[in-house]
C-alpha cells in the first residue's frame, strides 16, 4: 500500500512507480469514483474512439511529404518499440 501526503492546497503527487503501474501518462487524465465510507478508486481514463478518429491527425506534420507504406510501417514499430520500454 503506498501513503501519499496531501499539500496544504490539497494536492497530492503521485510517485512514478504508482503511475506505472496504472499505466498514466504526463498529460493523460485520471477518474476518481468516490465509494461510501470514505473510500475512492482511482483509475486512468481510456480514450474511447474509432480508427476513423486518426484521420486527419497527422495533417501538417510531414512538411507535405508523402510516407509509403514501408515508412509508415516502420514508424509505427519504431513508436510500438518506445512505448514498449517505457513500461518497463
Amino acid at each position: 500500500m503506498a501513503t501519499l501526503t496531501v499539500t496544504a492546497r490539497g494536492q497530492v503527487t503521485f510517485r512514478k512507480d504508482i503511475l506505472q503501474h496504472l499505466g498514466i501518462r504526463p498529460g493523460e487524465k485520471v477518474e476518481l469514483n468516490l465509494l461510501p465510507d470514505g473510500k475512492a478508486e482511482l483509475m486512468a481514463v481510456r480514450v474511447k474512439g474509432s480508427f476513423r478518429d486518426l484521420h486527419g491527425s497527422l495533417k501538417g506534420k510531414t512538411n507535405g511529404r508523402v510516407l509509403s507504406v514501408e515508412e509508415i510501417n516502420e514508424a509505427i514499430a519504431e513508436a510500438g518499440a518506445r512505448a514498449g520500454t517505457d513500461k518497463a
